[in-house]
């Protein structure tokens, strides 16, 4: 039988690109959207994925991507608007007639979060739940494995992990195991529907335990430095990172700091997808140093002058007035934001999606309300 095409948005990110390498392999045809000809959608196309070149926030584009499709991993780009471009796509979908969306949000999305980014993620979840015909299965990572490798430069040349964390814990997942659990759920999608998942990785770990891993991996003595947010806002700066992404990951540092990770993890949700127990995090770390791209593109470790030199620069940087930031653009702020480990609703939400694979709203699987290509 013809197994379903399916389209994955923002195909050459962190996890686009290794979805559509694991439905590829699963035998799916596979649509990439991507928002640019360039050498990573090239790499897509020669592993056997067709190429749509397009604007996630143009309707025009939307619908001609989802011709012919059937599932879609839908994972909007880390920009603001998210929920406009979430919304677009959820009408693109209903549209296409689609079986299925596999969505990415995240685990510390509430409605009183200080970032915006979390608080459109809410309601881009809660409003998924609204489309008359279109099913959706719901993918929510916590802190990424790879945001602990922004420091690899200080920590490769000085030994030193320099991260905004405190003494917080986390199961970092790695990007690939996050991949693997969206490939899984599109791949037979009849029990997933309508529930929630939080691939994590095996244990949690804090900033010493990251650090000693480095250590082993580079066989050099490498400690672990907590430094202040602000401080953290200037070293992002100073490495090209955007005021709306340093407004945003501010907030979950300080997640991390506080304890919001910890919450409900580990989980067993990549085995029970896969079958297989999510990666050691030392495995993912030899990967990530061993090809420093995979954290972000045109990431170099460098030599010890060159880390001097982005030390001095992070020095040199002033630390962007991120509140006056956003107000300028005329954000929605709130006057009294929680963090996630602060919000009583968040708390029940994290205690009711630990007791049981629900959807955002705590409503229980339904029917399917399309018939499932197998």
């Amino acid at each position: 039988m013809k197994k379903p095409r399916i389209l994955v948005t923002s195909a050459a990110g962190h996890t686009g690109s290794l979805v559509v390498a694991a439905l590829l392999k699963k035998g799916f045809p596979v649509r990439a959207f991507v928002r640019r000809e360039d050498a990573r959608s090239e790499r897509l196309r020669k592993e056997g994925a067709e190429i749509f070149v397009g604007d996630l926030f143009d309707m025009r584009d939307l619908r001609k991507a989802l011709i012919d499709v059937q599932r879609a991993y839908s994972c909007a780009p880390f920009t603001a608007n998210v929920l406009h471009g979430s919304m677009l796509f959820a009408l693109a979908a209903e549209e296409a007639k689609l079986e299925v969306v596999a969505l990415m949000a995240a685990w510390n999305p509430h409605p009183t979060h200080p970032s915006i980014h979390q608080r459109e993620h809410w309601l881009a979840d809660n409003i998924y739940q609204w489309m008359p015909t279109v099913d959706v299965i719901y993918v929510n990572p916590g802190m990424f494995a790879f945001t602990y490798f922004f420091g690899l430069p200080a920590v490769v040349n000085f030994g030193k992990l320099m991260l905004p964390f405190g003494e917080g814990l986390n199961a970092p997942p790695s990007n690939e195991d996050i991949a693997s659990v969206v490939a899984g759920v599109l791949e037979k999608p009849e029990s997933y529907i309508n529930k929630n998942y939080r691939p994590t990785g095996p244990k949690l770990i804090s900033g010493h335990d990251v650090a000693d891993t480095f250590g082993r991996i580079l066989d050099r003595k490498v400690s672990y430095q907590d430094v202040p947010t602000w401080m953290f806002t200037k070293a992002a700066k100073a490495l090209g990172f955007s005021n709306f992404e340093i407004a945003q990951i501010r907030h979950y540092a300080e997640e991390l700091r506080g304890g919001t990770y910890a919450i409900g993890a580990p989980t067993d949700h990549v085995e029970l997808v896969t079958g297989r127990p999510p990666e050691n995090f030392e495995i993912t770390a030899q990967r990530y140093i061993n090809n420093p791209e995979l954290v972000f593109p045109h990431f170099k470790i460098g030599n010890k002058l060159e880390a001097a030199w982005l030390m001095l620069r992070t020095m040199l940087t002033k630390a962007p007035d991120l509140d006056r930031w956003e107000s300028e653009r005329s954000y929605p702020l709130l006057e009294k934001p929680v963090l996630a480990h602060d919000s009583e609703e968040w708390m029940v939400t994290a205690k009711q999606k630990r007791l049981a694979l629900i959807g955002p709203n705590h409503i229980e699987s339904s029917i399917n309300k399309n018939k499932i290509a197998v």
